[in-house]
């Protein structure tokens, strides 16, 4: 039986949509391809067709998640303007540190996942990495330039680097003031401009 084209996209959205959840939860190597095809509602001859390998559906999820974050980032700046960086920031901090693993942001959940990939999914990460680098320091006040691509590296890792450690504490009121330290220095690097 062949398949629309329609139901072909649905489908490895659908696979790309559970696999990042799985990857998120359960790490690459925690996750198999039949958690996978189970999570996603199909077969593993549908998996197959749509990627040949556990590893390319890990490296099309983690670029589907930085893709993601990039257009939201994107988005935040075309809906806040000058105050984007507080609002993300915020969201961050807030909602992406608490909900759950599963749908937590792919930079912090994945990125220690790409450490141990193979190169091609490493180069693939560091390309995307990088648009993501670029969409941050260009909503930064100043021209943009080295010194801002440097600001937007910092502040990528060091809200990432909040985020991770916020969640792997037990205590909720640690969890917080880590958030609450994170935003602090995280406008620190970044001053909010003043209208």
């Amino acid at each position: 039986m062949r398949y629309s084209a329609e139901h072909k996209r649905e489908t490895r959205a659908r696979i790309l949509q559970a696999a990042g959840q799985i990857f998120r939860k359960e790490g690459y190597g925690g996750s198999g391809i039949d958690g996978l095809t189970k999570a996603a509602g199909v077969t593993n001859g549908a998996f197959y067709g749509h990627f040949r390998s556990k590893s390319e559906a890990f490296r099309e999820t983690v670029l589907t998640g930085l893709e993601e974050l990039r257009q939201a980032i994107a988005q935040l700046k075309a809906d806040k303007g000058r105050g984007w960086l507080g609002a993300f920031a915020s969201y961050y901090l807030g909602a992406k540190r608490v909900c759950d693993l599963g749908q937590s942001c792919a930079l912090p959940s994945l990125s220690p996942e790409v450490m141990r990939a193979d190169n091609e999914t490493r180069q693939v990460y560091q390309v995307e990495l990088q648009r993501l680098i670029e969409e941050v320091s260009a909503g930064l006040p100043d021209e943009p330039g080295e010194e801002n691509t440097d600001r937007a590296i910092a502040l990528l890792a060091l809200l990432s680097g909040g985020v991770t450690l916020a969640r792997a504490v037990s205590d909720p009121a640690l969890s917080e003031r880590i958030a609450a330290a994170v935003s602090r220095q995280a406008h620190a690097i970044v001053p909010v401009p003043k209208d």
